[in-house]
């Protein structure tokens, strides 16, 4: 898939809305995906939370606790598309 994400808010209850360059966009439950663990873990607190941003280098959703989550899961959640493995058909 390899879409950039290229605009992220986040919501109320650890839900960000995302879109893609490609203008699909939808709403990701971020505990289906993170425990809330290690680097993740400053993200329980709301604040922390609310302060995701886009890294425009890379096109993924980020942290400044360096968490980040990865563009092709998100991309796969809000369409419903299987996450593609890149190399294997």
């Amino acid at each position: 898939m390899l879409k950039d994400v290229v605009f992220v808010q986040p919501l109320p209850e650890h839900h960000l809305k995302v879109r893609f360059e490609d203008g699909v966009e939808g709403i990701v439950d971020i505990h289906r995906y993170v425990g809330f663990t290690g680097v993740f873990a400053p993200l329980r607190d709301p604040g922390a939370f609310a302060q995701v941003r886009v890294n425009p280098e890379l096109g993924v959703v980020e942290w400044e606790c360096g968490a980040d989550l990865d563009s092709d899961v998100l991309y796969a959640e809000i369409t419903g598309q299987p996450v593609e493995v890149h190399g294997l058909k």
